[in-house]
């Protein structure tokens, strides 16, 4: 296509409606017609980029191929659509305003007043387009909701695209709450309303509403919407609760809305799409012929999206083996060594994620030790892996209270420490990150803090242990080097539970070509039995 079309998604009433699944679904959706999708994330907040945001405030930091950290909703992207994020997909209102000042320092604005219009906007439109380039339809997400001081320059911004571009390259679409009351036991249309009248104002109307409630949308409802909105009421789509998120695509094509936003696009001799993958996926997912309880030791387990793509990373797995992953979330500073078989007895594997800070560190320690002795399967991501290295030092390589320098700067030996406390042979302070370790600080072994030409320059990134069934820990994030349609081979044998000689997931070795057999499949052609549009990825998680 040689100009690419974009689509906005505005979010009012509430945040946290699911603008993310919305995007990714319609990604799906315009994929399976054919169309190479982008897809752009636009956080209004301050914060140069969420890397150093605790998950208790927006959830697991997704860190792109690249490694850049970014908002959890681009982990939607990347599960949903064939599309590779990177710096140029996430950006935030402190990633422009830094911008923006730097090039007021640098003199670029020839000692021009710098205001929010045109400056900051220009800066939003100019990433916009570069995260957009090369892409048929470029789906542009804008966080917040509409009214909220924060996103008034992105929605400006959105306002002069569509100003400045022909009326068949840009569509919005709008998604916000209809909620029932159920003391009443009504569906009030009015904060839609509201919403869609505070939208206006800013200058945009929507070409399509996305509804967002409980239970399916009455036509009467729709029609009221549509008439106090100015939209044709076939625009007013029903994103009610369903079984699994991955029905969302099956649920927004059968209303029709992607043909709604090509028209508005121009867009009317695309193909028909094909389903037929999304309608296996959610067929094995509602439908399992067997269940595998896991326990995820972490740090960060009272917000759900904390480890969100670790969680749908399990999911995946699952829909692969036709099971139903029961995922409990375990907090690591309950667990100690008296009580750890009563918490951890009852489930059929451990995976301890990723985080920082001394905080429940004994607590997965015990966990680890429990799966060892017990043979449970066993994932280490990150942290885990650590965790696991200080484990196995101090109860099979008797080094009596190993553990890391971060936890315990005093520690005779420190199997774990920073980067930075690496010495070479010339007693030179290694501060290169490892290949492959994304933005991971620390490595293994025994660090010196001065001058020792016996320091090792090899650094592990994987650690597969033959004795246990399986057992595995590794650096990176599980799913740095992947792609679609597989779920990765290292969270599928922690729900298979297979040997580990079965299955080879070191080094850059990945799961086989798409059609072909996977280890973790025994010999079964996915291809000719399920092929799962969707992939998992493990979270970084922050302080």
């Amino acid at each position: 296509m040689a100009q690419t079309k974009y689509i906005f998604i505005t979010g009012g009433v509430v945040s946290s409606l699911g603008k993310g699944i919305a995007a990714a679904s319609l990604g799906a959706i315009f994929e399976a017609r054919g169309l190479k999708v982008s897809l752009n994330k636009l956080d209004p907040y301050i914060n140069v980029d969420p890397g150093t945001m605790s998950p208790f405030q927006h959830g697991e930091v997704f860190v792109t191929n690249d490694g850049t950290e970014t908002d959890l909703d681009l982990g939607h992207y990347e599960r949903f659509v064939r599309f590779q994020a990177s710096k140029k997909n996430n950006f935030t209102a402190g990633k422009v305003y830094e911008e923006v000042i730097k090039n007021e320092r640098r003199g670029d604005y020839l000692g021009g007043t710098v205001q929010v219009i045109p400056h900051i906007t220009d800066e939003i439109k100019l990433r916009i387009k570069a995260g957009a380039r090369g892409s048929d339809i470029a789906i542009i997400e804008i966080g917040g909701t509409v009214g909220d001081i924060e996103s008034q320059p992105f929605i400006e911004a959105i306002r002069q695209m569509r100003l400045e571009m022909s009326a068949s390259t840009t569509a919005l679409a709008h998604l916000t709450l209809v909620p029932f009351i159920q003391v009443a036991e009504e569906l009030k249309t009015k904060p839609t309303q509201h919403s869609v009248k505070e939208l206006r104002s800013l200058g945009l109307q929507p070409d399509c509403l996305i509804c967002r409630l409980e239970k399916e949308l009455p036509n009467d409802e729709k029609k009221k919407i549509a008439l106090f909105c100015s939209v044709d009421p076939k625009s007013v789509i029903s994103m009610h609760d369903v079984e699994t998120v991955y029905s969302i695509p099956l649920l927004l094509h059968e209303q029709g809305v992607d043909r709604i936003l090509l028209k508005r696009l121009n867009l009317l001799k695309v193909k028909s799409p094909k389903l037929n993958d999304w309608r296996r996926v959610v067929d094995a997912k509602l439908k399992p012929k067997k269940k595998v309880s896991i326990a995820v030791v972490g740090k960060y387990i009272d917000l759900k999206d904390s480890y969100k793509s670790l969680n749908e990373a399990l999911d995946h797995a699952g829909i692969i083996n036709l099971a139903k992953v029961q995922i409990n979330m375990i907090d690591a500073a309950k667990i100690n060594k008296k009580n750890v078989s009563k918490i951890l007895g009852n489930f059929q594997g451990i995976l301890v994620p990723g985080g920082f800070g001394s905080r429940g560190i004994e607590g997965m320690i015990q966990a680890c030790e429990y799966a060892r002795i017990n043979k449970l399967p066993y994932f280490g991501i990150c942290l885990g892996m650590q965790i696991a290295i200080i484990e196995f030092s101090r109860n099979i390589l008797g080094l009596k209270g190993a553990n890391s320098s971060e936890f315990n700067e005093k520690t005779k030996y420190p199997v774990i420490g920073l980067v930075t406390e690496w010495t070479d042979a010339s007693g030179n302070v290694c501060q290169d990150a490892p290949p492959g370790s994304g933005t991971h600080r620390h490595d293994v072994g025994t660090p010196t803090r001065g001058p020792n030409p016996a320091s090792r320059d090899c650094r592990v990134r994987q650690k597969r242990w033959s004795g246990h069934r399986p057992y595995r820990a590794g650096r990176a994030e599980p799913a740095i080097r992947r792609r679609c349609p597989r779920p990765l081979p290292e969270v599928v044998i922690v729900v298979e539970g297979d040997d580990p000689k079965e299955h080879d997931v070191t080094g850059d070795k990945q799961s086989a070509p798409y059609g072909q057999s996977m280890p973790h499949n025994k010999g079964r052609s996915v291809k000719n039995s399920l092929e799962v549009p969707l992939i998992g990825r493990g979270p970084r998680s922050t302080l």
